[in-house]
C-alpha cells in the first residue's frame, strides 16, 4: 500500500513539473502570437495611412520563418491581391548578395578582401591615378572611394552601355573627398565589383549568383533581371506618383548593366531564406555556402559614417552607423543592427537582422514611398519588447507633413515666378541645335523640327524630350517617357567667346542622379 501511495505521488509530482516546463512555452507561444497579430494589425494600417498600393513583409526568428504577409494591390490600375509570393524589385539589397559572392571566392583562396582591383579588372581608370592603383575589393563594398553619394549613376540609367564601358567611363568622375577619407554611396564600385566576381569565376555575375544562393537556398522564384520577368505571374507593379501626389502604376525598365548592384527580383518568402543563410552566418540546412569568419567581416564596420545631432536625438542608443561590406551596421538598444535599403524605380525596400536576437526583418513595397523604414522600426521594438516603443509609422508621417508645410510656406514666400516667360529666346532657335559631347557620359543632340528644341541624350534612348523657352538662353525640357526617377529639368545653353553656343548644362534637382556631372560641349 505504501508503495502504491509512493508511486502516485511521484506521478503527481512529475505531472506538476511537467505543467511547469510546457506553462512557459505555452505562454511564449501565446505571446508570440499576440505580437504578431498586432504587427500584422499595425500593417494593414499603415499601408492605408501611407496610401501605398502594396507591400510584402516576412519575419524570420531562430531559424522560422514566423510571419510572411501580403498587403495591398499588385497594381493599383488593374488590382490583383499581393501575397508572400509576390515578386518585388529589391534594388541595392543585392548589394548583399554581391558581398557574399565575393566572400564565397574568398574562402576558396581565389581572392583576397585586401586584393587590388586592377588586378582583376584591367580596365579600371579612374581619376586619381593612385585610387586606381590601389583600390581594394574592400574600397568597392564600403562606399570609401571618394565619389560622392550617386555620382556617375547616370552612365548607367536607361543606356545602352556595357559594364566595362561604365567602368571605363569613370574615369571622368571627379572626387569630392580624399581616399578611404569619408563616405559616399556608390553603385557603380558594385557594378565593378560583379565584373570581379565574373573575371574570377568565369561566369556572369547572374549566373554565379543563381549557382551559389538561388539554389541551395531553394529560391526558385528569384531572378536577376528584369528581362526574366516576362511571362512571371505574380510580379508587383512598380508606382510612381502623379500630378496630385498620388500613387501612379508604371512598368519596369532592364536595366541589366547595374545588376550587381540593384536588379534582383524575389519575394519575401524567398528573401527569408536568404535571412536564414545570413542570420547563420552562411550556413543554410546544415551545408556551409560561406565562413563565419567571412561573414563577421561583412558584418564589420569599415567606413564609418557620422551620427548627426538630430540622428541622436532621434534614437537616442545609437551610438555609431557605417558602412560594412554590402550591408550597414550601427546599435540600436544594445543590440547590433545589420541593415540596408534599396531604391528601384517605383519600388521601395528594407532588410534589418538582428543577430544577437537571431531576427530578420524584410519588407518588400511597390511604391516610391518611405514606409518600410517605420514598419522596420516597429518591428523590432515589438520583437525586443522594447520598453515605451513609439508608433513609428505615425511619427514618420507627421514629420513629412511638417516639411511638406515648411516647403509650402518657403514657396509662398518666395518671389512669384512664371514656368514659362513670355518673350523669345536670346538667338535663333538653329543657333542652338547641334551635337554636344560630355567625356563622361558621351553625346547629346539638339534639333530642330517643325519649329520646336528637341534634346536626345544619345546613350539613353528612352532620355530626352522637347524643349520650351523660359528665359534667356535656358529652356524647360519635358521629358518624353514619365520615368519615376526623373525630375523636372532646366537646360541651359552657354555663350562662348566668340558669342555662339559653345556649352550645354542640365539643371535638375534630383536626389538620385548628378546631371550636373554631364559637361556637354558643342562639337558640330
Amino acid at each position: 500500500m505504501t508503495n502504491q501511495n509512493t508511486l502516485k505521488q511521484l506521478r503527481l509530482v512529475l505531472l506538476l513539473l511537467l505543467a511547469l516546463l510546457v506553462q512557459p512555452q505555452a505562454w511564449a507561444q501565446q505571446k508570440k502570437a499576440a505580437t504578431l497579430q498586432q504587427l500584422d494589425a499595425y500593417y494593414q494600417k499603415a499601408l492605408d495611412a501611407w496610401d501605398v498600393p502594396g507591400m510584402a513583409i516576412a519575419i524570420v526568428k531562430d531559424d522560422e520563418v514566423i510571419f510572411a504577409k501580403g498587403y495591398g494591390v499588385l497594381n493599383n490600375k488593374t488590382g490583383g491581391q499581393i501575397d508572400a509570393n509576390t515578386l518585388f524589385g529589391i534594388a541595392s539589397n543585392t548589394k548583399a548578395y554581391t558581398a557574399a559572392a565575393l566572400a564565397t571566392l574568398v574562402d576558396q583562396g581565389k581572392i583576397k578582401w585586401t586584393d587590388k582591383v586592377k588586378n582583376y579588372v584591367p580596365y579600371l581608370q579612374l581619376y586619381d591615378p593612385f585610387v586606381t592603383e590601389n583600390l581594394t575589393i574592400e574600397d568597392l563594398l564600403s562606399h570609401r572611394v571618394g565619389f560622392k553619394t550617386f555620382s556617375g549613376d547616370l552612365l548607367w540609367y536607361n543606356t545602352t552601355y556595357s559594364r566595362p564601358e561604365i567602368i571605363k567611363r569613370m574615369r571622368y568622375l571627379e572626387p569630392v573627398y580624399g581616399f578611404r577619407d569619408g563616405y559616399g554611396y556608390s553603385n557603380l564600385m558594385y557594378i565593378t565589383a560583379g565584373e570581379v566576381i565574373e573575371q574570377v569565376t568565369g561566369q556572369k555575375w547572374e549566373d554565379y549568383i543563381k549557382q551559389t544562393f538561388f539554389q541551395p537556398l531553394g529560391m526558385n522564384r528569384s531572378y536577376t533581371s528584369v528581362n526574366e520577368l516576362k511571362g512571371v505571374q505574380n510580379v508587383a507593379s512598380p508606382h510612381g506618383f502623379d500630378a496630385n501626389g498620388k500613387p501612379s502604376a508604371t512598368t519596369l525598365t532592364a536595366w541589366d548593366n547595374w545588376n550587381p548592384a540593384a536588379g534582383i527580383f524575389t519575394s519575401v518568402n524567398q528573401a527569408a531564406q536568404w535571412l536564414r543563410l545570413q542570420l547563420n552566418r552562411g550556413t543554410y540546412a546544415g551545408k556551409e555556402i560561406f565562413s563565419e569568419e567571412a561573414s563577421r567581416n561583412m558584418w564589420q564596420a569599415h567606413n564609418a559614417t557620422p551620427v548627426s545631432k538630430q540622428a541622436e536625438g532621434n534614437i537616442p542608443s545609437t551610438h555609431f552607423t557605417a558602412a560594412g561590406l554590402g550591408w550597414f551596421v550601427s546599435d540600436y538598444e544594445g543590440r547590433k543592427l545589420v541593415y540596408h535599403g534599396g531604391g528601384h524605380e517605383g519600388m521601395n525596400s528594407r532588410t534589418v537582422l538582428v543577430p544577437e536576437e537571431n531576427l530578420g526583418i524584410v519588407i518588400f513595397t511597390n511604391s516610391m514611398s518611405s514606409i518600410m523604414t517605420p514598419l522596420a522600426n516597429y518591428t523590432v521594438d515589438q520583437l525586443l519588447e522594447v520598453e515605451n516603443g513609439r508608433d513609428w509609422s505615425q511619427q514618420y508621417l507627421d514629420n513629412a507633413a511638417k516639411a511638406k508645410q515648411k516647403e509650402a510656406a518657403a514657396v509662398a514666400k518666395a518671389p512669384k515666378e512664371k514656368k514659362q516667360r513670355k518673350g523669345e529666346p536670346a538667338r535663333a532657335l538653329p543657333d542652338y541645335a547641334g551635337t554636344y559631347h560630355s567625356e563622361l557620359y558621351g553625346n547629346a543632340t539638339v534639333t530642330l523640327k517643325d519649329g520646336k528644341l528637341h534634346l536626345q541624350l544619345e546613350p539613353a534612348p528612352a532620355l530626352g524630350g522637347e524643349l520650351s523657352f523660359w528665359q534667356h538662353d535656358i529652356f524647360n525640357l519635358d521629358w518624353k517617357n514619365d520615368f519615376a526617377l526623373l525630375h523636372p529639368t532646366n537646360v541651359r545653353f552657354l555663350a562662348g567667346e566668340d558669342g555662339a553656343i559653345a556649352s550645354m548644362r542640365m539643371d535638375s534637382n534630383n536626389p538620385d542622379f548628378h546631371f550636373d556631372e554631364l559637361k556637354f560641349e558643342k562639337v558640330k
